[in-house]
């Protein structure tokens, strides 16, 4: 139970406006669209995720052009301060400037990616290619989706402009397309020898970099892997 006096101490309490939406009361497109607006933060946990447990140098490189992309955003917004639209209507908004989106600008830069890395950086290496080529479609689909909604979700609630998640999109697939040609020919070389580093062996990162399609190889692997230990569980 807290004293009195820690109770009445705090002038005035503060949210983290980084994963703080509103929309407008009683609309549920509103509402709908809010929830997809936080989908970049799903995005940085996501890939927080796949570090801690997959230890992919690709992985890690993806997340530090997402990183940069990030400082690219407030470098560009403190150079141009193009307010966002409506002043006020978002008190607890963190900065004043909207021009370009962050949140588009991520998406994109993400979605971008993901699709130079499906069709550019993975390669079929079993008989199904019409399967493969179909869900990569699928998923280019959903992808592209998300990065619209996400965009279109910033103009609906009061966010931003329409220019303002347009040019958000233009920065962030520019940047996906220079660091992905930029970790392709500059920092894939090098993996292997930084995989190879003793730090490097000692938190089990590792580099699949020369593996023409990743999940076809963890599949079949595991695969193998589980059909051996299940013959040894037999022998003995």
């Amino acid at each position: 139970m807290a004293f009195e006096e820690q109770c009445s101490a705090p002038p005035r309490w503060q949210a983290i406006s980084v994963i703080h939406v509103e929309f407008p009361e009683g609309d549920l497109t509103g509402k709908l669209l809010a929830y997809i607006s936080l989908l970049p933060i799903a995005i940085l946990v996501g890939f927080v995720t796949l570090i801690v447990f997959k230890r992919e140098l690709h992985t890690i490189s993806f997340f530090v052009g997402l990183l940069l992309n990030e400082g690219v955003n407030w470098l560009l917004k403190h150079i141009l301060r193009e307010p966002r639209p409506c002043a006020g209507v978002h008190p607890t908004v963190h900065t004043e400037y909207g021009m370009p989106s962050n949140h588009s600008q991520l998406t994109w830069f993400f979605v971008v990616y993901f699709f130079l890395f499906l069709y550019l950086r993975m390669h079929q290496t079993n008989n199904a290619r019409c399967v493969d080529l179909l869900w990569r479609h699928i998923l280019s689909i959903f992808l592209l989706g998300m990065a619209l909604s996400v965009s279109y979700s910033r103009v609906y609630l009061l966010y931003h402009t329409w220019s303002q998640v347009f040019y958000g999109g233009v920065a962030g697939s520019t940047m996906a397309i220079f660091w992905f040609f930029v970790t392709q020919e500059v920092l894939t070389p090098l993996f292997p020898k930084i995989a190879a580093w003793p730090v490097s062996e000692y938190f089990l990162v590792r580099d699949t970099s020369l593996i023409p399609n990743i999940l076809w190889f963890e599949y079949t692997v595991t695969r193998s892997e589980a059909r051996r230990s299940d013959t040894l569980a037999c022998l003995n």
